[in-house]
This record gives C-alpha cells, structure tokens and sequence, in this order.
C-alpha cells in the first residue's frame, strides 16, 4: 500500500488512546522484521532512519531510506518513514526528496532559548516542505555513549509549563518528554513518572512521544500509553534480539560462514520482539 505519514498515525493512535510503535532500523533485516512484526499483530508502525545509523551508512541516507520506502510499499499494514534525532541541517534538508512524511528534530542539548530558536528554524523549513516535525524537551539521556541524567538534575524532566511555552512558539506537531527513560538501555528496568506524565498530557495538545521505550518494562509501557503518549520509540530492544540469536547460532554452529544462516536467525528473533511490543501498544 502506499507510504503512510506519521502524522496521520500519531493522531489516529492520540485519538485511541494508544500509540503507534516506531522502530529504529539500521540494516535491511531491521526493515524486514519491523514490518513482518507489525503484520503479525495487524497494525501499524513507523520505520524510523537516526542520524547516528546515517553515519553508519557512510553517511548516506538514500540507500537505507530507499529499501525502507520499497519494503513499506509492499506491506500489509500502514507503514510510515520517520527521519529520528536529526542535529544536522543538512540532513534535515534530504528528508523529504528520500520519501520521510517526519522529522525528529534534536536541539534538546542546547539551553532552552538556543533549542527554541533552532527547533523554530527547523518547524518553519519543515512545515513548509510538508514535514511533520517532533522536538525533545528535557533530556532523555543515553545517546552516544552518554550516561542518563540524574532523576533530579536539572532539566532531566520536562516540566510542564515550560513544555507549553515551547510547542506554542517553536509550532512543533508533537513533543518528546523526559519522564524517566533513557537511550540505548539493555535491561527493561525504567520506572516512569506517571504523575508528570498527567499533567503533560493535561496541559499539551500535540502527541506526546516516548523515546528510550527498550528499557521499559510492558506494564510501564502500558500505564504510559494510557496516559497520553502517543508514539513509542524502540531501537535497542531490536538489536539485543537480534545480536542475542546471532550469538547463540555461530556458538553452536562455529563453522557457519554464510551470512544467510546467522541474519535470518537474528531477524526472526527481531520479528517476535517487535511483535510482542506492538501488542502491548495495541
């Protein structure tokens, strides 16, 4: 079917009351898995690019974004193109020529006028190409190596008021919020702050996003889900699956040297990850 647009999913999923489960991809098998997982629970999903798996790719986007856009044509659920935790201007520029309906634009490093004034700048070229744009608010923590930050530090958790002030004047169409998770997290051990949770969804009127959703367990993710977030971002969880049933393949199988053997195990493996999780976002 044709590409589906992010927007349209997040608003359909804030109007459920549930959220549309967005996966981060790096290889083809990524691709693959994502959207067999998605058809076996039936439902929609969000093929997400990171500026980090560019980087990767030698730096460029169009070979990944364009086997994603190919595999997202031919499948049986919704699937739409996300670009994720975008810095570059440059590579902002390239999303909608490479087939992505979104954006997640990332000045959540900066102070807050210099995140304000960058993720404005980056609505309003957005905006104008067509875009739907996410921004971050607070720091999530975990990306690049870097630890979380402390439940306490400041800025570690987005506060309310402030989260309405800037989706007022920066005009972005959804908001992710530090609420207790953290990047690149291997074991599912966060605990979220429901109660700051409420009064961001009480206060906001755009979807709500949860990035670093890997290290929350299925009953948090839930609660969240029920109150107000909209889109789950999931990227670690994947390749613990993936790396897991490739470890344990070549461990009993030393002499594999097709690349074939191992993939298809981890991708498989990737598969039922990203089915069990779409399930509980259901």
């Amino acid at each position: 079917m044709p590409l589906a647009t992010t927007g349209e999913l997040a608003a359909r999923a804030a109007a459920a009351h549930s959220a549309v489960p967005s996966f981060n991809i790096i290889t083809l098998e990524h691709v693959e898995a994502v959207i067999a997982g998605a058809e076996a629970a039936d439902a929609p999903v969000v093929l997400q690019v990171s500026e980090n798996a560019v980087k990767f790719r030698y730096g460029r986007l169009l070979p990944l974004a364009r086997a994603a856009a190919a595999a997202a044509e031919r499948a049986a659920v919704p699937v739409a193109l996300h670009l994720d935790h975008v810095q570059s201007d440059d590579l902002l520029r390239q999303a909608p020529g490479a087939g992505f309906s979104s954006v997640m634009y990332d000045a959540a490093r900066l102070p807050y006028e210099e995140n304000l004034a960058a993720t404005r700048a980056a609505a309003d070229w957005a905006h104008a190409q067509g875009l739907w744009i996410e921004a971050e608010l607070g720091q999530i923590g975990g990306k690049n190596g870097r630890p979380p930050l402390d439940a306490h530090a400041p800025g570690a958790r987005t506060d309310p008021y402030q989260a309405l002030a800037f989706v007022a004047d920066s005009g972005v169409d959804a908001l992710a919020v530090a609420i207790g998770s953290s990047h690149a997290m291997t074991t599912r051990t966060a605990t979220l702050d429901h109660t700051l949770l409420k009064r961001l969804s009480a206060v906001l009127d755009v979807p709500l996003v949860l990035h670093g959703s890997s290290g929350v367990p299925d009953d948090e993710l839930a609660r969240a889900v029920a109150g107000g977030i909209a889109k789950v971002n999931v990227g670690t969880a994947l390749n613990i699956a993936m790396t897991a049933a490739i470890r344990e393949f070549l461990a009993a199988h030393p002499e594999a040297v097709d690349s074939r053997k191992y993939l298809s195990v981890g991708r498989e493996a990737m598969v039922r990850t990203v089915t069990d999780i779409v399930r509980t976002l259901a």
